[in-house]
């Protein structure tokens, strides 16, 4: 999808990129070997625009992730998702609670592949280089949960990723609520031991780990990484529907 896409160019809003379309120029490619003219671009404009594909062209082929993220507006890094596929980072953390004097306890990082987990006191100051290496943040609620938590646990870390807050993104097809509401509405499951916990019993796992409860932070972790790796298939719903909603299929 992320080579279909106009709305990273200036000036080029939804309604122009469907009209792109429609005139048949529906990848850039098809854009780039256009010679005739091009409803309401004047000459100039199209020529601007076709620098700015040939800009995206070779930051895709590259894999410059940091070209998108800062073009495309933020609501359409879904397009991305397949792209960036290889380099995606499903991220999800606990803290000790909310409010600006909590801290992180636990991070959970999928990478399609394997769950990597770095705990408060072991090896968290492990997970700024390992988030180096990823290209996409997948998230649920990130940018006004996780996100902030961790710009301030991790200042260090540049954070220009392309990130798909998958609350915001499964809203535009309908899907509203919390994580696990919403993954009992799609029917995915959880192991029996954590369907039922919820954050707040993410705070009081971590608590009776403190006080010497090993089994607590082994379940704690299993619920963290439960969190990402249903992030992926939400990710790939997410992705599927909106596409579908966008260009028909």
């Amino acid at each position: 999808m992320l080579n279909r896409t106009f709305l990273h160019i200036p000036r080029i809003g939804p309604k122009t990129e469907q009209r792109l379309w429609a005139c048949g120029l529906t990848d850039w490619h098809e854009a780039l070997a256009h010679s005739g003219r091009v409803p309401g671009f004047s000459p100039p404009r199209w020529a601007d625009a076709c620098d700015h594909l040939e800009s995206s062209l070779r930051s895709l082929q590259a894999g410059d992730h940091t070209y998108f993220a800062a073009h495309l507006p933020s609501a359409e890094h879904w397009r991305a998702f397949s792209s960036f596929r290889s380099r995606i980072a499903y991220l999800d953390i606990e803290t000790t609670g909310l409010g600006p004097y909590a801290t992180i306890t636990v991070i959970g990082l999928y990478d399609g592949k394997r769950t990597a987990t770095y705990i408060a006191g072991d090896n968290l100051d492990e997970f700024p280089h390992d988030i180096s290496r990823f290209g996409m943040v997948v998230t649920f609620n990130g940018l006004t949960f996780d996100l902030p938590y961790l710009r301030r646990a991790f200042p260090q870390i540049q954070w220009d990723h392309l990130h798909c807050d998958l609350r915001y993104a499964l809203g535009r097809l309908g899907l509203r609520g919390g994580l696990k509401s919403i993954e009992r509405h799609l029917g995915i499951g959880r192991a029996d031991d954590i369907s039922a916990l919820s954050g707040d019993d993410a705070v009081r796992l971590w608590y009776e780990y403190l006080a010497g409860n090993d089994d607590s932070l082994a379940q704690l972790v299993e619920y963290n990484a439960a969190d990402v790796e249903n992030l992926e298939t939400l990710m790939r719903y997410a992705y599927d529907h909106l596409l579908a909603q966008l260009i028909g299929g």
